[in-house]
């Protein structure tokens, strides 16, 4: 799965869009790379490619696309579930099964409407495709729900992920209500593991302590935009801070990260915010941002067509609209 910003570009226009970073100014004229524009989208929020290499696009306010790299055609994909579009919220994520080849499964994340406000839900469905460069969903079944909602429409994130054991992964925000990051009987602000059919993963590290519990891997997050695998089989992550403080965080099982207890930013009236350093017991970010880079989506290269990019962390920017390289740690 991957993520943009602006519009569709092919996989290689992704990768070498990082190559342009504060410490290090790199000559990308002579790198054997090209960016060819594909086709108009509205608000895109992910990508996933399928096996013929066609593309599936999510538009946030509520749309599933289906491109066409090669032939620059653009079909729409029926069946998608209603969601709540405001704020931050709309259509999210989008992730094929592991086994997608065999049973064309594949996974949304969005905002839903409900009692309160609006939370984040992740739902499974069939894809079937037709021969107009379309299809639809059939046997929708949401799989999970953020525990509570809110107003305003805020902080979902809700990414995407699977892992080699076939685990989904989900980066939970904390739809900017800030205390239930830090509450066990709540998966807002939470790193999320599930079996596939969203049933919690045996041998999650609270896995004795309850429902939502057995859900959880780590803590203390506010609004995680990114989760990828590096090549050690790693999870990294980013997030977005308050009023500075972005981060980015090596996952650990049971680990807290800190948010709202501590954080490298403040609130947006200014008050202040323990640093981490005052928290031995709390996990600190690898890397942190101030002022905010507002990081939307996380890709860790591991390719072999761009050797100085290799195991980089690229992170895409909402404020500037660019991408960061970070060198792997």
């Amino acid at each position: 799965m991957m993520h943009l910003g602006l519009c569709v570009t092919y996989a290689l226009a992704l990768v070498t869009g990082a190559l342009a970073v504060p410490s290090q100014q790199l000559d990308t004229r002579q790198q054997p790379f090209k960016s060819t524009a594909i086709t108009d989208l509205s608000e895109p929020w992910a990508i996933a490619f399928l096996p013929d290499n066609r593309v599936l696009v999510t538009e946030r306010r509520g749309n599933l696309r289906l491109v066409d790299p090669t032939t620059k055609a653009k079909g729409t994909i029926t069946g998608v579930p209603a969601v709540a579009y405001a704020g931050q919220g709309g259509l999210h994520d989008v992730a094929l099964h592991p086994n997608y080849a065999e049973n064309s499964i594949i996974y949304l994340s969005y905002a839903e409407s409900g009692t309160g406000g609006a939370g984040g839900a992740v739902a499974q469905a069939k894809l079937t495709l037709d021969a107009n460069g379309g299809g639809a969903l059939s046997g929708l079944q949401v799989i999970w729900r953020h525990s509570q909602k809110a107003s305003g429409g805020l902080q979902f994130a809700c990414r995407l992920l699977f892992g080699s054991d076939g685990a989904l992964w989900i980066s939970s925000g904390e739809i900017n209500q800030m205390t239930p990051a830090q509450s066990m009987t709540s998966n807002l602000g939470k790193v999320i593991k599930l079996y596939d059919n969203g049933t919690a993963f045996e041998g999650n590290p609270f896995a004795s302590q309850g429902t939502i519990q057995a859900q959880i891997w780590s803590l203390g997050h506010r609004n995680p935009l990114g989760i990828d695998w590096d090549a050690q089989g790693r999870l990294w992550e980013v997030e977005m801070g308050p009023m500075g403080g972005d981060e980015l965080n090596l996952i650990k099982s049971g680990a807290n990260y800190g948010w709202p207890v501590v954080s490298e930013g403040r609130h947006y009236d200014g008050r202040t915010i323990p640093a981490h350093s005052t928290r031995p017991d709390i996990e600190p970010p690898k890397a942190f941002w101030v002022p905010v880079i507002s990081p939307a989506g996380l890709i860790i290269y591991k390719g072999d067509l761009f050797q100085l990019e290799r195991q980089c962390h690229h992170h895409q920017s909402q404020r500037t609209r660019t991408c960061t390289r970070d060198h792997h740690w």
